[in-house]
């Protein structure tokens, strides 16, 4: 083993370590705008989402039915003495031994305190005849049901989705505040690498897909993406993409150039010419162990493997948290617990995540390796289809059939 591996080696820190570092660091928050609700879709929150008033504000019916009082259920029939549509506010009363057909979305007459749907009655006249019962305050919503005055609705740091802007939307929310999305630059390094539609000129090339499947993750969990392509491996050349790429970032993300070789770069350009501080380089994992972040200023820089498998599982586990945190998001990491069908060992003392299929049945999920191929880190077909990522800590070697293990929802 040469010195410089020892050397290595030595700044090595486990998986759990590196995470508290990310967790433990303490960020300016980000800028805010505001937007009308529809277009701030994927957004984060920066505001909370406080109910101003009761909803419903009166009791209200859920059904088209017959509003009358509950103490007359068992009176077999009840007179009908007026309508009341949705929209309107009828000016009758229900007393003893009556009733008023009401619909669905309506307010509840004055008097009454229970709705027979009409499914369960037969009119006869101006009478209805209880063919069947219903329990007290059936298919009557009461006062707050859907959300009570002052309640808070949708916490700041929520993403907005579909039913955060149908909530906004009830309340008369015309605007909301939101932080400014987070802006990730990706860059695939290499002399060997190829970006789409470049010719291979030698059999050593390969086309590079890294830089690509890391600007769709970013962008599926909500950021901007400044597409580098393809930069070789010469250090002028690295340099000046990281340089340039922090000015109109939060996070620069590169792969290969982290390990050990000659021609690996990122490493020392991050230490020697940026003037970053170094979070932590190397860590006790597989994939990724020779991973960089660093951190300039509130900006970041992480150097990922080139290996795609490897890129893809470490950008998950490190740039997507990093992503939540600068947006002051409460998105995190999913990790279920799964029953895995068949036995699984690893070698070495890393903390290891493997791609398994991930299924759900019957509330219960399960795992297992039909179809995935053993291999180098290379192999980013492993993550088609339904897949997850089975973590075996740094502490555990092997499991058996039906033991309960950890996996990362993909």
């Amino acid at each position: 083993m040469s010195k410089d591996t020892c050397t290595v080696k030595k700044t090595f820190i486990t998986y759990d370590e590196s995470i508290e570092i990310l967790n433990n660091l303490t960020l300016k928050e980000k800028n805010t705008k505001k937007l009308f609700i529809s277009d701030a879709l994927g957004y984060i929150l920066a505001q909370d989402i406080v109910a101003q008033h009761n909803s419903p504000e009166f009791p209200t019916s859920a059904m088209d039915g017959y509003a009358f009082k509950y103490e007359d259920i068992n009176l077999g029939s009840l007179q009908i003495i007026d309508y009341n549509p949705a929209g309107s506010i009828v000016s009758s009363e229900v007393v003893a031994g009556t009733c008023i057909k009401t619909f669905t979305g309506s307010l509840m007459p004055k008097g009454s305190d229970t709705l027979i749907p009409i499914e369960n009655v037969t009119v006869q006249d101006d009478m209805i005849i209880i063919n069947e019962e219903v329990p007290f305050a059936y298919a009557t919503r009461k006062v707050g049901e859907n959300y009570a005055k002052d309640e808070v609705l949708i916490k700041k740091g929520s993403k907005i989705d579909f039913a955060q802007i149908g909530v906004m939307a009830s309340l008369n929310i015309i605007q909301v505040e939101v932080y400014e999305k987070t802006t990730i630059t990706v860059a695939s390094t290499g002399s060997e690498i190829l970006d789409l539609g470049d010719t291979q000129i030698n059999d050593s090339q390969i086309r590079s897909s890294n830089h690509l499947t890391l600007e769709a993750i970013a962008k599926k969990y909500g950021a901007n993406v400044n597409q580098k392509g393809v930069v070789k491996d010469d250090k002028q050349s690295i340099l000046n993409l990281i340089k340039n790429s922090l000015d109109s970032s939060d996070i620069v993300v590169t792969t290969g150039g982290v390990s050990v070789g000659d021609y690996d770069f990122v490493k020392d350009i991050i230490k020697d010419e940026l003037g970053a501080t170094v979070l932590f380089q190397g860590v006790l994992i597989k994939p990724g162990q020779h991973i960089i972040v660093a951190k300039k200023d509130n900006k970041f820089i992480v150097g990922l493997p080139g290996f795609a498998y490897s890129s893809t599982v470490t950008f998950i586990l490190y740039v997507l948290p990093l992503l939540f945190k600068l947006q002051s998001s409460k998105e995190k990491l999913k990790i279920v617990e799964a029953n895995i069908k068949s036995s699984f060992s690893k070698k070495g003392n890393k903390t290891t995540f493997t791609a398994v299929n991930l299924t759900l049945s019957d509330g219960q999920y399960y795992c297992d390796f039909d179809g995935k191929k053993n291999g180098t880190s290379a192999i980013l077909t492993n993550l088609l289809g339904n897949s997850g990522l089975l973590i075996c800590s740094q502490g555990e070697q092997s499991y058996t059939m039906g033991d309960k293990v950890k996996v990362l929802k993909i």
